[in-house]
């Protein structure tokens, strides 16, 4: 039984066995037949061709876009802080955060009554400095008509001196007599300087008096304005940010209560590389004022926000590169309202207007900054092309030398230098798509 089953297997083999080699044999047999054939050998592999989308190249003029972001910020803010020591007795009902005020508004206001007794004390000193300036005027009143009075007397003197003389010379007259006019005489010039010396301390004093005046009004406006300041008021129409404050709280000076921020005066901080600023310069090396347009992520598209750029930083800061530059918002423009300093947006400039150029796929530029451009015979050829602006995922080129000529927008690794297409525009559909093999194919 085992015999005839080990039989039976080995009949099995011998039959798969002839049966293969009849197929090789009839497979070689058709082979050689074929290749000695009328037909001679088989011919060479038919050239590959492979389908490519082209691009028809239609030179115009392009205003570039560059898309950047950045962070709005308040162009006026006003930081509100306290110019006098007290105690917070009232606070407006408006003085908190996100409240809108206006101009001039009260905010709120310190205890008074310090102020209110410093302002009765510089009232009181200036009567005083007022008074003692009259008392003052009034002594020098009396001191020109004191010295009118000692210079009258003192011409009395002198003539009665003259008379002596004039007696004393006729022999009528003794020389006591003289003497004795003469020291009335000395007497009253004495008396007569001794009264300018009094004018003139009196008009000094006038003086004095005056310039204690000057200091009791200073120091009245002085103590009227810390009464005033007792009372704080907004200096701008806003928005409140950053309120800390309640009744009863104790502040010092030039502490600071808040800020107001004019949410109608917006601005974007854009930081650029330094390509990217150099393409927003004009022919002097100044900023152009370019237009920008703002984009805040989750806002209407039909909501306009135009601005346009500004100036540019005054310096790059520290661990910073490239440039900041400023784009102001218009304060007309629509949606300006949703807007808040601090927040993220995208920001879309529009360069200087290009003229002979062409807006093509970034995957039509090689590395060596090529494209396969469209020859006879659907031949590629490899032609040098001036990249001026990269855009998304487009880039603008030059397209002065390739006007009028298709070029590939989707370069791949089957693609090249000599290499026949069956090229695709725009619009039409491809018959068929060829496949590289790994080697050619046989007629």
């Amino acid at each position: 039984m085992r015999f005839l089953a080990r039989s039976l297997t080995g009949l099995l083999l011998l039959v798969v066995t002839l049966a293969l080699l009849g197929f090789a044999a009839i497979t070689i047999g058709n082979a050689a037949r074929q290749s000695f054939g009328p037909g001679g050998p088989a011919r060479d592999a038919e050239e590959r061709v492979v389908s490519a989308n082209v691009l028809m190249l239609t030179p115009s003029e392009i205003t570039p876009e560059m898309i950047t972001y950045g962070k709005v910020e308040a162009r006026r803010t006003l930081e509100l802080r306290a110019r006098q020591v007290g105690m917070v007795v009232w606070v407006a009902e408006d003085f908190q955060n996100g409240a809108e005020v206006t101009e001039g508004a009260a905010l709120l206001r310190l205890d008074p009554v310090p102020a209110e007794e410093a302002l009765a004390l510089a009232q009181a000193d200036l009567m005083e400095a007022e008074a003692a300036s009259a008392e003052a005027v009034a002594a020098v009143e009396l001191a020109i008509e004191d010295l009118a009075a000692a210079e009258a007397q003192a011409v009395l003197q002198r003539q009665a001196l003259d008379r002596q003389k004039d007696l004393a010379d006729r022999g009528a007259g003794s020389p006591q007599a003289v003497e004795t006019a003469e020291l009335a005489v000395s007497g009253a010039v004495q008396s007569v300087l001794s009264r300018k010396q009094a004018l003139a301390s009196a008009e000094a004093r006038v003086d004095q008096t005056a310039v204690a005046v000057t200091r009791a009004k200073i120091a009245l406006g002085e103590a009227e304005r810390m009464l005033i300041e007792t009372e704080l008021r907004a200096g701008l129409s806003g928005r409140i940010d950053g309120v800390s404050v309640v009744r009863g709280t104790v502040i010092g000076a030039n502490e600071g209560l808040g800020r107001i921020i004019d949410p109608a005066s917006l601005e974007v901080a854009l930081r650029l590389s330094t390509a990217q600023y150099l393409q927003l310069l004009d022919e002097e090396g100044g900023l152009r004022s370019s237009e920008v347009t703002v984009a805040l992520p989750g806002l209407p598209e039909a909501t306009p926000l135009i601005g346009r750029l500004d100036r540019v930083g005054a310096a790059v800061g520290d661990g910073q590169t490239g440039r900041l530059v400023y784009a102001a918002l218009d304060v007309v423009a629509e949606g300006l309202a949703l807007l808040k300093p601090g927040d993220f947006v995208e920001v879309v400039i529009a360069g200087a207007p290009l003229s002979n150029v062409a807006l093509v796929p970034a995957t039509a530029i090689g590395r060596q900054g090529t494209v396969l451009a469209l020859g006879p015979e659907d031949r590629l050829e490899e032609v040098a092309v001036d990249v001026l602006r990269r855009q998304g995922d487009d880039v603008i080129i030059a397209a002065a030398q390739l006007a009028g000529r298709e070029i590939v927008t989707e370069r791949s690794a089957f693609l090249g230098e000599g290499i026949r297409i069956r090229p695709i525009r725009p619009g039409a559909e491809a018959s068929s798509t060829a496949t590289l093999p790994e080697k050619p194919i046989g007629g």
